[in-house]
């Protein structure tokens, strides 16, 4: 214990939150501020939401007032059109792709001690350890080599076992793992990671072994609930300097990152409030927001003491639903994910609304992909999941939709970035540029790993994309056909 209070005491750096704070001192969430804007747009009148509803397809992020009068819409006619403009706006930006990605644990002990969470301390009941890296090598062959998966979310928890010196360690274990497949080789090209919040020092470590997003939730941005769930002698019981981890990310270098909150540990209008100010904070201070915001919702976790059953604050699946849209239409630029927490039949519904990113054979206990061991798996994971449908089958289901599933990293890669993913966003330019790499990976997942079923339903959908191309971007139809034609002979990685 000795090891681990000296390790608490070091990580966090007061100076690396003060540098950040407003002028009053505060931070930049005002509670007070947030509430009684939603107060005042509590009845909004429809010609204001459909001039809000307007300038979101112009592809401008919201003022707060706006943002709230969304929130408040009740009107089913109103909510219809909100529909019809959110798949409008992710349709301009991000064309029809989605893509998908693998959750992968690498570690269950953490110091700190959140009431809703499996894995913190006091727990006695959570099976505690870090992942070897021959136990990591095995968890991506099966996810790399068996399953496809091209991008991963990595998540450590808080404790001088996952510290980042383990952390970058992995990473490169990650990146350097490849395997065979039927035509050609499985290996991970996109590692982001969900990790606790982490000195400017630490990033640039991070930065240095090419993480891609850098992902920290803020949980609550409602001081006093999240006080109330993040006991005050823990690491997490530091508001600030979660808050904050953004900024400091940011000036390591790390321009990729990415937002979120739980979804019922407080009210929900208030939780998208806070995500349009975090949003909002960042676009004003460093020119470009957040490339993902999450807004996954509270689930049971083995031996929590029942905060997800009786929170008062359970955001029902219409409320789940307006949520998605005010977020879509509020910042409608930026990635939004949507997690295997809710089950296969709301995510089905939800995806078209303007969802970009989605896992898929998500297994959430530590070296579950490899052990397969259902018998244990509540001992090693951390909230209860809703939707356990395979990589395959969530491909098929995209397809029957009409969407194409996208396992292109190529901007990431190739340097395409905050500032310049975001620009190309905003213009409209990446959807149609990230077309061509969406249809090349499509084809290379298909002939690798994809069942007959799937690439029987799949095919129609490459062959009109590739229509699209030819219509609206001639002029790199011909190098389309080229990779493409490659990519069925064998080649891989291919990417524009």
């Amino acid at each position: 214990m000795g090891r681990v209070k000296e390790w608490v005491d070091q990580v966090i750096r007061p100076e690396e939150i003060s540098r950040y704070l407003e002028s009053d001192g505060n931070d930049f969430i005002r509670d007070t501020e947030i509430e009684q804007t939603l107060r005042e747009n509590a009845s909004p009148d429809p010609a204001y939401i459909r001039d809000i509803i307007a300038k979101s397809k112009s592809l401008e992020t919201l003022l707060p007032r706006e943002t709230a009068a969304l929130l408040n819409v009740t009107d089913p006619e109103l909510i219809e059109e909100m529909k019809e403009a959110a798949m409008a706006i992710k349709r301009h930006v991000y064309d029809n792709r989605v893509v998908t990605f693998a959750p992968l644990y690498m570690s269950s002990t953490c110091v700190n001690n959140c009431t809703y969470c499996s894995f913190r301390e006091e727990n006695a009941d959570t099976v505690r350890r870090v992942l070897r890296l021959d136990e990591v090598e095995r968890e991506i062959q099966t996810l790399a080599g068996e399953i496809g998966h091209k991008r991963l979310i990595v998540v450590y928890g808080e404790h001088p076992d996952s510290d980042v010196s383990y952390i970058a360690e992995t990473v490169k274990a990650i990146y350097g793992a490849k395997y065979p497949t039927r035509k050609g080789y499985g290996q991970i090209r996109r590692v982001n990671i969900n990790a606790a919040p982490l000195s400017i020092a630490d990033l640039s470590t991070l930065k240095d072994v090419g993480i891609g997003t850098y992902q920290v939730f803020q949980e609550t941005y409602h001081h006093e609930t999240y006080a109330r769930v993040h006991p005050a002698n823990t690491l997490k019981g530091n508001y600030a300097w979660r808050l904050y981890a953004m900024d400091r990310a940011m000036e390591a270098g790390i321009d990729d990152v990415g937002i979120g909150a739980l979804f019922g540990l407080y009210n929900w209008k208030f939780e998208v409030m806070g995500l349009l100010a975090h949003t909002r904070h960042l676009e004003d201070r460093y020119g470009v927001g957040p490339h993902t915001i999450s807004f996954p919702r509270l689930e049971p976790a083995n031996n929590a003491p029942g905060i997800a059953e009786s929170s008062p604050y359970h955001v029902t699946d219409h409320e789940f639903v307006r949520a998605v849209l005010a977020l879509r239409l509020s910042v409608p630029y930026t990635g939004m994910i949507l997690t295997a927490r809710e089950d296969a039949a709301l995510r089905d519904a939800v995806i078209p609304l303007g969802i970009t990113q989605t896992d898929a054979s998500t297994r959430i206990g530590l070296g579950a992909y490899a052990q397969k061991d259902t018998a244990q798996e509540a001992h090693r994971q951390q909230f209860i999941l809703g939707d356990t449908r395979s990589l395959d089958e969530v491909v098929r289901a995209l397809a029957k939709q009409g969407m194409i599933t996208s396992f292109c990293t190529a901007g990431y890669r190739c340097g395409r970035t905050g500032e310049k993913i975001m620009d190309a966003l905003k213009s409209g330019h990446e959807g149609q540029f990230c077309k061509l790499n969406a249809i090349i990976t499509y084809r290379e997942w298909l002939d690798d790993f994809g069942s007959e079923e799937t690439r029987r339903i799949a095919e129609p959908i490459i062959k009109e994309e590739i229509r699209e191309v030819k219509r609206k971007n001639p002029a790199m139809y011909k190098a389309l056909i080229s990779y493409y034609e490659k990519t069925k002979e064998g080649a891989r990685d291919l990417y524009f």
